[in-house]
């Protein structure tokens, strides 16, 4: 048998379908095919994975087998199997993160939203999960960073409980639900464990989720804060001046009123405050809280979500209700919400664009 030049170019563009589950690029890319040839009728494949033990082995060997099978003329596929070396590791890793330090810098185009509330149980974390998977059924790439350490939900609403991070040598690799890239503590501790951490320690587990996790180009990023006007809340002013705020509140008064707390940390770290969001409206909880909280902190109101059985039931089971019950009213209003998020214009105001003029 002799190599067919022919079959081999078109092997490898079949091979450039195939994407790393993880990394969300093609493995010919990420230089994991190391040779592909088609000898005679055999396609001869060496795949190199990023590490031992990689969770998405399986897939990716499936989808090459795949895939190099469907090419013109080949009968059967040689599929050998190894590991990056530290070196060719390290030299992805670099690759990937290119020369910024902070990937939601200055520098970046990254809409970047941060969802908080004045209190907790306004359904601020069941909004957040369920605008991320909207925001991606846009076609648009989305992460979300569960910034709620001690109160963290979001890797059970978008029924990722048992999901673990792959790290690449010192770059952590966000698990993907229904298209978002997800970091959160959770899943780095047992579910029932009790995080009990001082300032130092929240900033510096802020900070790790915004550098040492690879999210790669995203159009939107949103953080699901924490209730109140803590540690985390100024930490993400330092972190990320430019990232703008959506306050959510439920209708009652009270809660606008406490609600309006957050908005005005937020608006003396140096960020902008872009609307409210009242949820859980109608019924029992009545209405006019998101309202009242509009005017006081000068905004918008972007979405009124009502009362509905069915968001706070998907989220209990792991299955977003914009995608379980996209007919459901508060996944229409979510649903509405997102287009007007992710259509919004991005401010290249004080950004440093990464490009100089000739």
């Amino acid at each position: 048998m002799t190599s067919d030049p022919s079959g081999s170019e078109r092997l490898l563009a079949a091979l450039a379908q195939v994407q790393d589950p993880e990394i969300r690029r093609p493995i010919t890319e990420l230089d994991m095919v190391r040779s592909a040839v088609v000898d005679g009728d055999v396609a001869r494949i060496d795949l190199r994975l990023t590490i031992v033990g990689c969770p998405a082995a399986d897939r990716i060997e499936r989808e090459v087998r795949e895939a190099a099978a469907a090419v013109s003329g080949v009968a059967s596929v040689d599929l050998a199997i190894g590991v990056m070396t530290p070196v060719e590791r390290e030299a992805l890793v670099t690759r990937l993160r290119g020369t910024r330090a902070q990937q939601f810098g200055p520098d970046s185009l990254t809409q970047v939203y941060a969802i908080t509330s004045g209190k907790g149980g306004v359904g601020k974390s069941t909004l957040t999960a369920n605008l991320a998977v909207a925001l991606a059924a846009t076609g648009l790439r989305v992460g979300l960073v569960d910034a709620d350490v001690f109160g963290f939900s979001i890797p059970g609403i978008l029924g990722i409980l048992d999901a673990t991070p792959t790290q690449v040598d010192d770059m952590i690799l966000p698990p993907v639900a229904h298209g978002v890239k997800v970091i959160s503590i959770g899943m780095f501790v047992e579910p029932s464990t009790a995080v009990s951490w001082r300032g130092p320690l929240l900033h510096r587990t802020l900070q790790q989720f915004l550098t040492d996790v690879w999210f790669g180009d995203l159009d939107v990023l949103l953080l699901d804060l924490p209730p109140g006007t803590g540690d985390i809340a100024i930490s993400l002013g330092q972190l990320l001046p430019q990232a703008e705020v959506v306050v959510v509140t439920t209708p009652q008064p009270a809660a606008a009123e406490v609600a309006e707390r957050s908005g005005l940390v937020a608006r003396q770290t140096g960020q902008t405050v872009i609307g409210v969001v009242e949820n859980m409206s109608g019924g029992v909880f009545g209405s006019g809280g998101g309202d009242a909280l509009a005017a006081r902190l000068d905004v918008p109101v972007l979405a009124t979500v009502p009362l509905s059985g069915p968001l706070r039931e998907d989220g209990d089971a792991g299955s977003p209700a914009v995608l379980a019950h996209p007919a459901d009213a508060a996944s229409i209003a979510i649903a509405t919400l997102a287009d007007a998020l992710g259509t919004r214009a991005r401010g290249l105001a004080g950004r440093q664009l990464p490009f100089s003029p000739r």
